[in-house]
């Protein structure tokens, strides 16, 4: 019997803990529905952070200019998430697994380790954000709030992939009708006036260029939008994952960023400088029923994110190391709280050129090996391929030089196009080894 087969017995389909398939494809008869793996990613960047971000893009750029480089970027994002969810839909293999393809199966532990490390940089941050948010929003203790959405954020991903679906259920929903909430509130005030005419540049802008705006939509994703099969795996096909990850990019991505440049646009805005689009504060100032309100969806929004960002970590370390994804959830979530704690958000700037650079390329090799490339899946099973390696270290160096000689560009569109470019050329001048088979599943590295 094979394995799937005896997995299929040993855990029911509706047991509170089913299995997460951290070694191997997602088995026809545990795929989700559309609607269900749709909830998974909509309701990940229906975010708070988002509008701070979309509030920073058109407080340095203006309105039309910053709303354009938010459009630009996320046509990117559904191009390059939603390629890379086809191949999860059609396979069912998480990231790590479809990692193993392309870079081998040693060499997919530099390259999935490397990304779900970097996601439990962002539940740090994000686990890091809770605390701030309501430190400043209502004077608590921010280092109480800091590890109390932690242990929450770690035992709601503990649950798994339903989790994911549930509370992105709830995220979204909430971050559409306080929005809605906050602009009425503003336009009762008079402060949407002016909003398409707004010219950005205001003091202490960071966002310069229509190029830096692109790579901040895209790099804002470009971790876990690189490893979206670890959700859309789950989907009955190739089709219907390309149908979730669409309602991510750019569906739920463009609202959350559009809501915090209005914010930022309509005058708003605390600190836009620093705060972005935040709209919490024109929430908190009219009472104590908002405010209750906002305090729960601080913790439903920011937990959206951060357990999405944890699963994706748990997922990928899992694989790799042989272990469980609920065991790992635990371990790492114990060592992104420690990071909150620390203080690890005060390095957000450092962490979205990271981001910017170094992701992009990773997933642009992914789809020319295995959506362009006809024939890859056939490729022989190997340790190491170095040809990836030598195409991901070419487009990283590209996209610093960019993001050094040329900011007004966008190093991340540079990392996707070096990347793949400098694959195909690399690979078609490889020797290729002979063919055979490959493996219905990719043993842990």
């Amino acid at each position: 019997m094979s394995t799937t087969s005896q997995r299929d017995q040993e855990v029911p389909e509706h047991h509170a803990l089913e299995s997460e398939f951290e070694h191997e494809s997602v088995p026809l008869s545990h795929r989700r529905s559309l609607g269900s793996v749709s909830a998974v990613w909509f309701g990940f960047p229906m975010i708070i952070t988002n509008a701070v971000f979309g509030g920073a893009t058109v407080y340095g750029l203006g309105f039309w200019r910053g709303i354009g480089a938010i459009i630009v970027g996320n046509i990117i994002l559904m191009l390059y998430v939603g390629t890379l969810s086809y191949v999860a839909g059609k396979t069912g293999k998480n990231f790590a697994l479809t990692a193993a393809q392309t870079f081998g199966r040693h060499g997919a532990t530099i390259a999935a380790g490397f990304l779900s490390t970097v996601v439990i940089g962002w539940f740090a941050f994000q686990t890091g954000l809770t605390g701030s948010t309501l430190h400043t929003s209502l004077g608590w203790n921010e280092t109480w709030m800091i590890l109390l959405a932690g242990v929450l954020y770690i035992a709601i991903t503990f649950i798994g992939i339903r989790a994911l679906t549930v509370i992105g259920l709830i995220a979204a929903p909430m971050f559409v009708v306080l929005a809605v909430v906050a602009l009425v509130l503003a336009a009762r005030e008079g402060g949407l006036s002016g909003i398409t005419s707004y010219q950005g540049g205001g003091p202490g802008a960071t966002v310069f260029s229509f190029g830096a705006a692109v790579t901040i939509t895209i790099a804002g994703f470009a971790d876990s939008g690189t490893m979206t099969a670890d959700f859309t795996r789950w989907s009955r096909n190739g089709r219907e994952a390309v149908m979730a990850a669409f309602t991510a990019f750019p569906v739920a991505n463009f609202i959350s960023l559009l809501v915090g440049g209005i914010v930022v646009a309509a005058g708003k805005a605390v600190d836009p400088a620093t705060n972005g689009g935040d709209f919490l504060p024109v929430l908190t100032s009219h009472g104590p029923v908002l405010s209750a309100i906002a305090v729960v969806f601080v913790f439903a929004n920011l937990g959206s994110v951060c357990c999405h960002c944890l699963y994706n970590g748990a997922v990928g370390w899992s694989q790799l190391v042989g272990g469980r994804m609920r065991v790992l959830t635990v371990v790492l979530g114990i060592v992104g709280l420690v990071a909150a704690l620390a203080g690890v958000w005060s390095y957000f700037s450092d962490w979205l050129n990271l981001l910017g650079i170094f992701v992009p390329p990773i997933g642009a090799i992914l789809i020319v090996d295995q959506v362009l490339r006809r024939g890859s899946s056939l490729r022989a099973a190997r340790l190491w391929r170095p040809a990836p390696f030598a195409a991901w270290a070419i487009a990283s160096i590209g996209s610093y030089a960019v993001h050094v000689m040329a900011p007004q560009l966008s190093e991340a569109v540079a990392g996707i196009v070096l990347g793949g470019v400098a694959y195909t050329l690399i690979d078609a001048l490889s020797p290729t080894p002979a063919q055979e088979p490959e493996p219905a599943s990719v043993p842990a590295g």
